[in-house]
């Protein structure tokens, strides 16, 4: 099989669909892998580099786009990406479609088979694909939100750590998956006033193991967060319903009633986000504010540490890349119930039911499309 990884064009995306690692691995299999010029640049790989694992390179997403059976990337296609998809071509990447009717629309209309890291499950019902990026993106919901509370960024000058005789900043939680977890981690450690709020009690149960006093485990409902939130110097969206919007947890009103200076990082705006003031922002433009609240709420979050983002996001692809060429996508997915989790787009057809219903779409079971 061809396969194709262009170079990512979203806003200071750096990261790549695949390193020269995974290229020598399809190689090794007799697949023949075609790379995008300066597609690796941005965490250090040169062509040279594809080129000694095997790969040839094209002179332009064109010529990947044309030439390729899989095409493997890291971020949602954008328009002018989703143009060059042909007809069962098979997409492998981010997806977010539930926020994003316009690119569902745009993969239909192409009649690809769109299968989004997001969507694949494993044995234990958890997300492998989506997990690497959300550790990645939860550690910097901190470090990027310590950095919206200094003053020359529009915050209220606040040391998240704060400093013998000065109160510690309070961080707050929504949410205790796996960005919440790692947010966590993060808060905890600078030596913030660290609060997580989560529906279900049995994750607060394992984070009161792990983290003992120094992290307060909330059961969330509507008075806690308010009570939460208001009071607080960093509040963390990290909310997910996987595949689906994200639910608007915070309303505006409530927004309207936190500290002028406060910062918010919505890690769920790739789902829509869970503020109701949230819009998606990108790295060249970052924050804005409302009712004196800085908002972050870059949809890219990993990009900004491409290079560790890109290998940790490979470690977990790769075994679904090498399915995928060896066995072409129906055999894959007829043999691994969690690969075909991810289908999402398959020849004009919604193929995931939370996508279908998030977009008002008929739903069409994978399992259905790929017999079909």
């Amino acid at each position: 099989m061809q396969v194709g990884v262009p170079k990512e064009i979203k806003t200071h995306e750096y990261r790549v669909g695949m390193v020269p690692a995974g290229v020598r691995e399809l190689v090794g299999l007799g697949h023949g892998v075609v790379v995008e010029t300066e597609a690796g640049e941005g965490i250090g790989f040169a062509d040279a580099d594809y080129e000694a694992a095997g790969a040839a390179i094209a002179k332009d997403a064109t010529e990947v786009f044309e030439t390729t059976e899989l095409v493997v990337k890291v971020k949602e296609p954008q328009a002018q990406e989703w143009r060059m998809l042909s007809e069962g071509q098979m997409l492998f990447t981010y997806l977010h479609l539930a926020a994003d009717p316009e690119q569902a629309k745009g993969l239909m209309d192409a009649g690809a088979v769109a299968i989004a890291y997001e969507t694949v499950t494993d044995d234990f019902g958890r997300l492998p694909l989506l997990t690497p990026m959300s550790e990645v993106a939860g550690r910097m919901s901190v470090q990027v939100g310590a950095h919206c509370l200094e003053k020359e960024q529009g915050g209220a000058g606040v040391l998240l750590g704060g400093v013998p005789g000065v109160a510690a900043g309070k961080v707050v939680i929504i949410g205790a998956g796996v960005v919440g977890t790692a947010a966590a981690r993060m808060a905890v450690g600078l030596g913030a006033q660290t609060t997580i709020l989560n529906e279900t009690v049995d994750r607060l149960q394992a984070l009161d193991l792990l983290f003992g006093d120094r992290l307060d485990t909330i059961q969330s409902n509507a008075e806690t967060v308010e009570h939460y939130v208001v009071d607080a110097d960093l509040v963390i969206g990290a909310v997910l319903v996987p595949g689906a919007a994200a639910p608007k947890i915070i309303s505006r009103e409530l927004v309207g009633r936190m500290r002028p200076g406060s910062v918010v990082v919505d890690v769920s705006i790739d789902q829509g986000g869970c503020f109701e003031t949230s819009r998606p922002t990108s790295h060249a433009d970052p924050t804005y504010v409302v009712d004196g609240v800085v908002h972050y709420c870059v949809t890219n979050m990993p990009a900004a540490v491409a290079r560790t983002s890109t290998f940790a996001l490979n470690n977990a692809t790769l075994p679904f890349v090498l399915a995928l060429a060896e066995k072409g996508y129906r055999r894959a997915m007829e043999e691994d119930a969690h690969l075909r989790a991810g289908l999402n787009v398959h020849r004009g057809d919604i193929t995931h039911e939370a996508v279908a219903i998030a977009l008002g779409h008929d739903y069409v079971p994978p399992e259905q499309a790929i017999a079909a």
